[in-house]
């Protein structure tokens, strides 16, 4: 113990002490990154109240900014199948053969040709939701129709 009542450390123990400060800095440095990445792409307002909640429109909205572009990213690089450009904008003629000869030259999907093309085109279909009129919901009802008769399925 040293004159003013505190306890002399060892060098061993303050080599220890501070390997130990060095770690929980870099792990508070990692912490602070990975928020940063978590709430990348959020915008901080200084007009809200810390305690302010926001109303549940807003929450929508945000909601399905970042869904859009999920929903873009997964059709894009889906192990699903490799989709042509455009592949839902002609004929339901065009969209069941498109995804008929994505899913048979595909070597990126994982199950039957015929159940991954199906399930991209309900994949788009549930994505699109609300945002879906009703004739192209009509449209993309009679290509499913098209892409089993092209699979040679009953319905």
């Amino acid at each position: 113990m040293t004159p003013n009542g505190s306890i002399a450390l060892s060098a061993a123990e303050n080599i220890e002490r501070e390997g130990a400060v060095e770690r929980a800095e870099r792990e508070i440095v990692g912490l602070q990154q990975w928020r940063s990445v978590m709430t990348a792409g959020r915008s901080r307002r200084s007009s809200h109240k810390s305690g302010a909640r926001r109303s549940p429109a807003r929450k929508s909205r945000a909601k399905k900014s970042s869904a859009k572009k999920w929903s873009a990213r997964v059709t894009r690089e889906s192990d699903a199948l490799t989709l042509e450009n455009k592949v839902f904008k002609g004929t339901p003629t065009q969209i069941a053969r498109s995804l008929k000869r994505s899913a048979e030259h595909s070597r990126r999907r994982k199950s039957s040709p015929y159940r991954s093309a199906m399930s991209m085109l309900t994949f788009y279909i549930n994505r699109a939701g609300k945002n879906l009129s009703a004739t192209q919901r009509k449209k993309l009802d009679a290509a499913k129709t098209k892409l089993r008769q092209e699979f040679g399925r009953a319905a």
